[in-house]
């Protein structure tokens, strides 16, 4: 793959599915270079991923996100979104850091918070840990020779704690991206007008009972355009 094309991941999850389409769709409308959208589905990893799924994952994609190295052949650089996010911006501004921090192994937003609530979407519980939502957003550096070690048998059989907080890697080599890029809705208040990157991580507007959340116009201004078809009768129209 030309190295002109950004290579992006996005968790996949049937319970959310609208969410993994607009999350794409707010990419595919805004950047300014070739995407490939690759979702990661545990369907398609069969042979691949054969963890048995934790009582505490909250989403099907909670440990296949640390495949994205291998998925890519540990080469170039990838970027893993989890699917209830939506992009505001061209994504290809995210690789800026690249320069700014170079040759760090991943970078990501380093929150540093508790949950505000206990319960969030679908009555999943809200765990808190160090280095939460750490994981939700990385940019891989896949070719960094410590990342070598994030194998399929490495992502198998590694504790969530290993994974999650980025333990294979020394702390000096997980670089930095602004707060933009993973704006947490409902556990950080007063958004920026630039936030970058908007995340329900407590849950979506496409859930009944979060229909009014922060950026939930936005989001179902994205919906309909990832689902229009233009019709017939409108062109016809358009022309008279």
């Amino acid at each position: 793959m030309h190295d002109s094309v950004v290579k992006i991941f996005i968790g996949y999850d049937p319970v959310e599915s609208v969410a993994w389409h607009t999350m794409a769709h707010s990419i595919l409308a805004r950047s300014s270079r070739p995407v490939a959208i690759v979702p990661v589905n545990i369907a398609n990893l069969r042979g691949v991923y054969t963890r048995e799924r934790d009582p505490k994952q909250s989403n099907e994609f909670s440990f296949t996100r640390f495949l994205v190295p291998h998925l890519s052949n540990y080469q170039g650089h990838a970027l893993f979104f989890d699917c209830d996010m939506l992009l505001r911006t061209d994504v290809c501004e995210i690789l800026d850091v690249l320069a700014q921090q170079p040759d760090k192994a991943v970078y990501v937003v380093k929150h540093d918070y508790d949950p505000k609530c206990e319960i969030k979407y679908l009555n999943t519980v809200q765990h808190k840990y160090p280095r939460k939502n750490w994981s939700s957003v990385v940019l891989w550096n896949c070719g960094h020779p410590k990342n070598r070690k994030v194998t399929p048998d490495f992502v198998n059989t590694a504790t969530p704690m290993e994974l999650h907080r980025f333990l294979w890697l020394d702390d000096e080599e997980i670089g930095d991206l602004n707060v933009r890029w993973n704006w947490l809705v409902g556990e950080y208040d007063e958004p920026p007008a630039d936030v970058k990157n908007v995340h329900w991580t407590i849950g979506g507007p496409y859930f009944t009972e979060y229909s009014d959340v922060d950026f939930s116009d936005e989001w179902r201004t994205e919906n309909r355009k990832m689902a229009f078809c233009l019709q017939r009768d409108q062109v016809e129209a358009a022309k008279k």
